[in-house]
């Protein structure tokens, strides 16, 4: 019988869009939609404090990254215990997830029940659907994986087919870590040009980045969308200080016409999955909210 073990937040809620959570058995210590899987065994863990500040974190990942290979340990007894047949894992990113490498070394050397391990590396949008086609596949739902998918594209296109035309694009900077200053890369271009706006600064594919304050500054963005990876809003809302403190915070075009906002980054844009479609939907409210009601406002994003 299937027995998947996903490690990774975004995986499980793709084994579950494909109608396959019923299988799944264990989960990271990051899961936590669709909210059933929180019952389930946990098979992860971060090598450092995930309740210090922004510098402290970035601080701490630093530290443990010059001497590992992943800032996460894999729980080998939890996973022998459970016996998957599947381990869902990535390699886009050491510090996001567990990565393959930590997961081949815990299958070789304590797990004998030979699992297959399905590994992710989205960086493009395209890449998240080429995922779930391949985690469907690897489960034996391929039909329903690329079902999935055009229910996803369909979604995201009735979105960006109302914007294509819009003349006013606001310039939109999202800020994916708040100290040290952080833009959002990967698949976040493509989604703010989808719901109407021009992103600035990161590359379209491309990893996130650090920037400095001036060219933050520099770029002049109508809109500021922060949302810090692996953050909710109440977490952004307390350090928020690490950016109404800087010089010249009063002065950005953004904060002088209340174009700042706080976003549900952890639930939504920072996941590769299935709710990058509601993420498409929540940046189209924020950027025109002439033209898209509010559906998300106030438990998805707010103003800052």
């Amino acid at each position: 019988m299937t027995r998947i073990v996903s490690l990774l937040a975004s995986a499980t809620e793709i084994v579950h869009a494909l109608g396959m959570g019923k299988y799944q058995v264990g989960r990271s210590h990051e899961c936590d939609y669709p909210s059933p899987v929180e019952s389930l065994p946990v098979c992860t863990r971060p090598k450092f404090s995930v309740l210090g500040s922004s510098r402290e974190i970035d601080t701490a990942v630093k530290d443990v990254l010059r001497e590992a290979v992943s800032v996460y340990d894999v729980l080998e007894e939890r996973l022998e215990q459970l016996q998957p047949t599947h381990i869902i894992t990535q390699s886009q990113c050491e510090v996001c997830a567990v990565h393959l490498k930590d997961v081949q070394l815990a299958v070789s050397e304590r797990l004998t029940c030979n699992p297959e391990i399905v590994s992710l590396e989205p960086f493009f949008l395209r890449d998240v659907w080429t995922d779930i086609e391949l985690v469907a596949e690897s489960l034996g739902t391929g039909t329903r994986g690329r079902e999935l998918v055009n229910e996803l594209q369909n979604r995201i296109h009735s979105v960006s087919g109302h914007t294509e035309g819009f003349q006013t694009r606001p310039r939109v900077a999202c800020i994916e870590w708040l100290e040290p200053l952080m833009i959002a890369g990967n698949w976040m271009p493509e989604l703010v040009e989808m719901a109407g706006g021009v992103n600035l600064i990161s590359q379209n594919g491309k990893h996130s980045g650090s920037i400095s304050w001036q060219q933050l500054v520099e770029s002049e963005p109508d809109v500021l969308i922060l949302l810090p990876c692996g953050w909710d809003m109440q977490r952004i809302t307390e350090e928020m200080h690490w950016l109404t403190d800087r010089p010249g915070w009063n002065s950005l075009r953004a904060v002088q016409s209340g174009r700042v906002y706080i976003t549900d980054g952890n639930q939504y844009f920072n996941r590769p999955g299935p709710r990058l479609a509601e993420s498409v939907e929540i940046l189209a409210e924020i950027l025109h909210p002439e033209v898209f009601s509010p559906a998300f406002e106030g438990r998805a994003w707010q103003r800052a």
